[in-house]
């Protein structure tokens, strides 16, 4: 049997054995004019009066969109939500577009115009987020669990607040989406550095799936709601990225909608787990770096058996990620010894959150990456194994694990919620 797998922007196809679990989204259709309903469902929000009702009398107005590596459709979102703005009396030089980049790299030049449309990046104040910039943030107190809040002083000021941004499976906080916009995507590096500190995403309930009683959830939310968001705007896609749902409000009470609908689209299920899974990183944008493509890693964690293999194809155009991540990856270090390395409280570094999701994979099963973007610094990266070509790679786990070895397929990556049936419902 032949499959397509989600790599950068051309895919990968893979034979695999007929045997083998394809583990896919529901195929729901994408809407019909996304445009008019969005212009809708501004009209008829989730807990929060009409946007037009919010932005009148408001001086100014600050709209968090995020970065390039999510596929959030703004130059869909954005025009009728300005068109409001405006027609309720803000005057555009005093709308910022605000990119929350979290600790991302900042985009500029021509993906401004991917990002957010052509027009819109000529024509209005586009800027990024600056989490090292600590001047650049007003300090809001702290969270229940005591993580500082430091938040972007041109959100955290501004007279009208809105976040949008794209609900799926997220590896620490359950789902994106929603408070998640604001943090970690316009936060202070002090914020972030508490906010995915290892004790935290250590936590059973800090993975895919889950919010109730996610640490990282609850921590999430408490600093959005002590920034504020007036009017959040939330979109669930399909696997053929179409918008398939729009959830507008509230932030809590339209996350949580938006949240509960995308649970029984992304929902895919075996009866247990795998001896081998075989997946992507969800192809272009999420596969542009390998720190992006770990949540394709971990988006399987919970089907792979202990002592299983994953085999996962992730183009990693930009190499590894940014340069603390590509240095603590290339250290020569195995995964146990960088764990270890946690537990000392004197350490610090920025992205060791994704490289202590990936060596929890790496734990629990071998893992084999086929990546035509890393392949200079594999031979300094023993925290996985990387391959040289994914048929050979499967026909060795199939010798390893015998004949009958059960074989699982996500074609599409994280954007798929994978789950062993006769498990709990952790969502709720």
């Amino acid at each position: 049997m032949r499959v397509r797998l989600d790599y950068g922007n051309e895919g990968l196809e893979l034979d695999v054995p007929e045997t083998a679990s394809i583990l896919e989204m529901s195929p729901t259709p994408g809407l019909q004019d996304v445009s008019k309903c969005m212009a809708e469902a501004f009209l008829q929000p989730i807990g929060t009066p009409p946007l037009a009702a919010l932005a009148a009398g408001r001086q100014n107005a600050c709209i968090v969109i995020s970065d390039i590596t999510r596929p959030v459709p703004n130059p869909v979102i954005l025009p009728p939500m300005l068109a409001v703005l405006e027609a309720a009396g803000i005057r555009r030089d005093q709308i910022t577009i605000l990119i929350g980049t979290g600790l991302h790299r900042p985009n500029l030049g021509d993906e401004l115009a991917l990002l957010v449309g052509p027009q819109i990046a000529a024509e209005y104040r586009v800027v990024n987020h600056d989490a090292r910039d600590q001047e650049s943030h007003s300090y809001l107190g702290q969270t229940s669990m005591g993580m500082p809040i430091w938040a972007d002083r041109r959100y955290a000021e501004a007279d009208l607040k809105i976040a949008t941004s794209l609900i799926e499976p997220h590896l620490m906080a359950g789902f994106s989406g929603g408070r998640k916009a604001i943090c970690p995507g316009i936060m202070g590096v002090e914020t972030i550095r508490v906010f995915h500190g290892p004790e935290i995403l250590a936590h059973p309930r800090a993975a895919e799936g889950i919010i109730e009683g996610n640490p990282v959830h609850r921590q999430s939310l408490e600093a959005a709601q002590r920034t504020g968001a007036d009017f959040t705007v939330n979109v669930v896609m399909n696997d053929r990225r179409q918008v398939t749902g729009i959830f507008c409000g509230e932030l809590e009470k339209a996350h949580d909608a938006g949240v509960r609908y995308l649970e029984e689209e992304a929902s895919a299920y075996i009866d247990a787990p795998a001896d081998i899974v075989i997946t992507s990183s969800a192809g272009f944008p999420l596969d542009l770096t390998f720190y992006q493509s770990v949540k394709g890693l971990t988006a399987v964690a919970p089907i792979v058996r202990d002592g299983g293999t994953i085999l996962m194809a992730a183009r990693c155009e930009e190499g590894l990620g940014g340069r603390e991540f590509a240095d603590i990856v290339t250290s020569g270090q195995e995964p146990a010894d960088f764990l270890k390395q946690l537990e000392d409280p004197d350490f610090f570094s920025i992205d060791q959150w994704q490289v202590q999701k990936l060596c929890a994979v790496a734990e629990k099963a071998d893992v084999g990456i086929f990546s035509e973007g890393i392949t200079e610094f594999a031979p300094s990266i023993k925290m996985v194994q990387h391959v040289a070509d994914l048929s050979t790679a499967l026909s060795r786990a199939l010798n390893l694990h015998g004949p009958e070895a059960t074989i699982a397929v996500v074609p599409r990556g994280p954007y798929v919620l994978c789950r062993t049936r006769g498990k709990v419902n952790t969502c709720a």
